[in-house]
């Protein structure tokens, strides 16, 4: 069941790789396979999972895996899966061309839309966007099985389409699934990720995501192997940021991105603004992609560190981290000057760190 217009972008596909509903293979996540297919064989399977893990480590590869497994083999007593070994099925099966076209009728993909009059993406899974969920689920099967739902990613929705999609989540029809993946699941409302069992996948190692750089034809053509591993080892396990440090001389920013953020409070008032001079000028998205990512992990590691001594400064820089990757996503969304982000973003950060 599709969601594009003839030819329209697509929110969650990054320009040079092979979609997630594309990719067949499975690197890492053993464990997290293992659990999804033991819950399906036993013929109890939750009808809604968040898939969590940082961003680029794997989650809709697993979600897809999932997806064209289930459309493949609906019946978990039958043969095909009390005897799988994994969620692979073949390449050329009906389910796995129709899910990669995004053709097949039992599967809906909710996402951030394409907004052809801004030529841009919207900034957010809107209300309308979840609403089709009700005739989705409302209707007979297309295939007589599952009816499968990805939320790619649950971070994206705004209020009224989390409770839209908290209502779906409560009546379930039978054979139906839902498949959240989410960066910052903590974020999500809670009574959305209690109707969902939790999954959270670990970061890849430096290997495996060597391993995924290398799968990429164009990449492993455009790249030495000694950048590939540098960025495979500077990535912490995503994929996503290993591709953005590729496509960005990403081992010089983040030296000097970690740099200023080692010397917290103390601001470099002129580095900083060499920073922002950098990451505001043309063409420096990717790059810009990775200073967000690396002002994240800075937060996430004082939330983390904070939950653990019960820091009482913890909802503070709970709150700067919501904060900051809601205001990088406007500044995509609405092509903004990145300038003011990245001063205002180390001010912050510096005010906080001298609490």
């Amino acid at each position: 069941m599709s969601d594009l217009s003839e030819g329209a972008p697509e929110s969650d596909r990054r320009e040079g790789c092979p979609h997630p509903r594309e990719t067949l293979r499975l690197v890492g996540h053993r464990e997290a396979e293992q659990a999804l297919l033991s819950a399906y064989r036993s013929d109890r399977m939750h009808h809604a999972w968040l898939i969590s893990g940082a961003e680029g480590v794997g989650k809709a590869t697993l979600a897809y895996r999932l997806a064209r497994f289930v459309l493949a083999h609906p019946d978990p007593a039958g043969p095909a899966v009390q005897g799988a070994v994994d969620l692979a099925i073949a390449p050329d099966h009906p389910a796995a061309r129709r899910v990669a076209r995004l053709s097949h009728s039992d599967l809906l993909v909710l996402r951030r839309g394409w907004n052809a009059d801004r030529k841009g993406f919207f900034g957010e899974i809107r209300v309308d966007d979840v609403r089709r969920t009700a005739s989705f689920f409302g209707s007979t099967a297309g295939e007589g099985g599952w009816r499968v739902c990805v939320v790619d990613t649950a971070d994206d929705m705004n209020g009224a389409a989390a409770n839209a999609l908290l209502k779906a989540l409560e009546e379930p029809p039978p054979r139906a699934l839902f498949l959240l993946l989410s960066a910052a699941p903590r974020a999500l409302p809670a009574p959305v990720r209690s109707r969902c069992r939790s999954l959270r996948l670990a970061p890849l190692s430096d290997r495996q995501t060597l391993d995924v750089l290398q799968g990429l034809p164009e990449l492993a053509d455009e790249h030495e192997m000694e950048a590939l591993a540098t960025a495979a080892e500077l990535a912490e396990g995503s994929v996503a940021r290993a591709l953005s440090l590729l496509a960005s001389d990403g081992a010089a920013l983040r030296a000097t991105v970690s740099g200023l953020l080692d010397r917290l409070p103390a601001v470099d008032v002129r580095a900083a603004h060499a920073l922002a001079e950098d990451l505001g000028r043309r063409g420096a998205e990717a790059r810009f992609a990775v200073f967000v990512a690396l002002v994240g992990d800075w937060l996430h590691a004082r939330v983390a560190a904070g939950a653990a001594l019960r820091e009482p400064r913890l909802a503070r820089f709970a709150e700067l981290w919501e904060k900051t990757a809601r205001s990088a996503r406007e500044i995509e969304v609405f092509n903004l000057d990145r300038r003011p982000f990245v001063l205002e973003t180390l001010t912050e950060l510096a005010g906080l760190a001298r609490r």
